[in-house]
């Protein structure tokens, strides 16, 4: 799965990555409200665990951890659709978990 970062992101000090379904241990979402934006985090060896809030490393934050994903209220339905998409992918890779 391939994240394209907008020119935007990257001058924020994101980038761009790639994330194979193999190497995600978990998916942790938070569905974006009117009020807080939500996100979609492919959870691998290379993070410490769940994202934090801004105060901590980039790569340790929602919006500058290549793995995830942010959405506004705007974008829930494109946050539905992507939630759907790659847990059906992931649990297609293994059927067990």
């Amino acid at each position: 799965m391939d994240f394209k970062r907008p020119l935007v992101a990257r001058l924020g000090g994101n980038r761009s990555s790639t994330v194979l379904l193999g190497d995600v241990l978990k998916i942790l979402r938070r569905e974006p409200t009117r009020l807080v934006n939500g996100h979609i985090h492919l959870l691998t060896t290379q993070d410490d665990g769940p994202l934090r809030a801004a105060s901590m490393p980039p790569e340790k934050t929602v919006a500058g951890n290549p793995r995830a994903i942010m959405f506004t209220w705007q974008q829930r339905q494109g946050y539905a659709d992507f939630l759907a998409a790659v847990e059906q992918a992931w649990q297609r890779r293994d059927p067990s978990r």
